[in-house]
């Protein structure tokens, strides 16, 4: 009988924290906008962005341990100006997002009280597990949401969670329901479910702002290992260290040297590579026997071990991203790849021969089966996403008065042939003469990335020419990608975008170049580059919005 008005207190109680969050989440946009406006604050949030799926498991099993479980399906997200990074910024929750998203804090909460691990999941015992107790209510509270929250709590935080738990006890007879209560509003608070960076004038300046040391602590965190900032990250920001140069680059180098760059580089790729597109990756089973979502699975996770590997572990020129044949296998591809598996372990190191005809990761069943038909190759979305995604080149979308009839008409029957004719087709040939020739170099490889040398009979032709330059297959355009300066000026430009969350425009063009140097003079070693970056006073400054100034010695924000 003690559980049914703790029950409907609960119900009551989340059904306002739900309206609240959505409220929060819906117009955050709208409520940054307004903050950068008030007279009353020392800074503005410059960014407001929903955290991502990876963010939130690591987070959770940073804060509470790796052996939470995490079931549920986390709404989609928005990719702009090439990244997921930058859409997070336009991003909300829907209502039926939110629905997930206390679903799942009231499942984690759950597994958080439950009586096997909470002695130590809560750090104290109450007097009595039958009733309130305000100070280890307290204490938790305060310990978990500056974990969660990646600040501090204010005393308001505090006070309305502890008054929740206590309430939640006293009616259910059990600390331990009251205090689930609280840490589900926790979860399910905008301060969690988006990143609330906010900015403080630089000394000195007045048009100019700095992230202040909280959000400068979150934005490495989230660069480096894809998670919010740990506990001595925070004591580095509460200490304000982390705001000097030594600080800053005692933070720097410990979070690049630990084996959780990893998870961030882990985290760059998939976003950079738009792996988001597996979730809707299917091909024709007639066509693609050997297809399945184990293969999709594996070709995903093959992909991210040899860039790890080759960039992080090993600390290799990214340019040999092209070139390496160095990779991993498991059973599912070695079908694919028609390669035996003879190793008895779940994934094993491979290096494909010459003979093989592969270049790197251009080849893998990932980028050849993505951006393919469902059951055929794609020439043309090969190399469109070839410029996009590692030149910065993105490919504008086609005239709205080209008759494709006329286009598709006029093939023979086959894809070069096709593929010729929208070259000399004159609402087809700017674009079509830059993206065809690289997918062409990849006709070797089918919709699923198994290699053949000849369609319907015939021999597919790989030649092909970029801006005079001449080469043949897979192997001849990994190495003009590898010497591709555009390649490896792209690849800066999309850390630093990512990092930062937003595009980077003509304004960052001298930045972004000192920046390309510097990777280069490093060796193009990726950790050096996330490293360089998060050195420069670029990574944590931000213009003033229009209509906000800063008064002459003051600290507040003035309009």
């Amino acid at each position: 009988m003690r559980g049914l008005p703790a029950i409907a207190w609960a119900l009551a109680s989340c059904a306002a924290m739900v309206g609240a969050t959505m409220f929060a989440a819906d117009s955050h946009v709208t409520a940054s906008a307004q903050t950068q406006q008030r007279t009353d604050v020392a800074g503005f949030k410059p960014a407001i962005r929903r955290i991502t799926e990876s963010q939130y498991r690591h987070t959770i099993a940073d804060v509470f341990g790796p052996s939470i479980k995490i079931n549920a399906r986390f709404e989609p997200e928005k990719r702009e100006a090439g990244l997921l990074a930058v859409g997070s910024a336009e991003l909300s929750v829907t209502t039926s997002g939110l629905e997930q998203y206390f679903a799942l804090a009231s499942s984690i909460a759950d597994q958080v009280m439950d009586e096997k691990v909470r002695a130590t999941s809560i750090g104290c015992e109450p007097a009595d597990a039958r009733k309130a107790d305000s100070n280890c209510a307290r204490a938790f509270i305060k310990r978990v949401g500056e974990r969660l929250f990646r600040r501090p709590l204010s005393d308001a935080d505090i006070a309305s969670r502890v008054a929740t738990a206590d309430k939640g006890a006293t009616q259910s007879g059990d600390f331990h329901a009251g205090l689930k209560l609280a840490l589900t509003s926790l979860l399910i608070a905008p301060e969690f479910l988006f990143r609330m960076e906010v900015a403080e004038p630089l000394p000195g300046a007045t048009s100019r702002f700095r992230l202040d040391a909280y959000s400068t602590a979150s934005r490495l965190s989230f660069l480096f290992w894809d998670t919010s900032p740990d506990s001595e990250l925070l004591a580095a920001a509460k200490s304000g260290a982390i705001l000097t140069d030594a600080g800053l680059q005692k933070q720097i180098s410990r979070l690049a040297a630990s084996p959780r760059l990893e998870d961030g580089a882990r985290a760059f790729f998939i976003d950079m590579l738009q792996f988001d597109q597996f979730e809707s990756l299917n091909k024709d089973a007639a066509t693609y026997p050997k297809f399945s979502q184990a293969v999709a699975d594996s070709a995903r996770e093959q992909t991210l071990k040899t860039l790890l590997n080759l960039l992080i572990t090993r600390k290799q020129d990214y340019r040999e991203i092209f070139t390496s044949n160095d990779t991993f296998l498991n059973r599912p591809l070695a079908a694919v790849y028609k390669v035996p598996y003879a190793s008895s372990k779940e994934w094993t190191p491979y290096t494909f021969p010459e003979s093989s005809e592969r270049s790197g990761i251009l080849t893998q069943v990932t980028f050849l089966s993505l951006f393919s038909h469902p059951g055929a190759s794609s020439p043309t979305r090969r190399g469109v996403k070839l410029h996009e995604i590692f030149m910065c080149q993105p490919t504008p979308d086609p005239p709205a008065d080209v008759d494709f009839s006329k286009v598709q008409a006029l093939a023979n029957g086959t894809v070069r042939t096709r593929l010729l004719d929208h070259m000399t087709n004159e609402g087809c040939a700017v674009c079509h003469r830059a993206s065809d020739p690289p997918g062409l170099a990849l006709e070797h490889f089918d919709g699923l990335g198994q290699l053949r040398t000849t369609e319907n009979g015939v021999p597919i032709d790989v030649t092909a020419e970029i801006n005079g330059k001449k080469f043949t297959g897979a192997q001849g355009l990994g190495r003009l990608m590898h010497d591709n300066a555009d390649v490896t000026s792209c690849v800066v430009k999309q850390a630093y975008s990512y990092g930062v969350g937003k595009a980077a425009g003509y304004r960052d063009e001298d930045y972004l170049a000192e920046q390309t140097a510097a990777f280069v003079k490093a060796g193009y070693q990726i950790p050096k580059l996330f490293e360089a970056i998060a050195s420069s006073p670029e990574f944590y400054t931000v213009s003033v919005p229009a209509g906000l100034k800063v008064a002459a010695g003051t600290s507040k924000a003035t309009p």
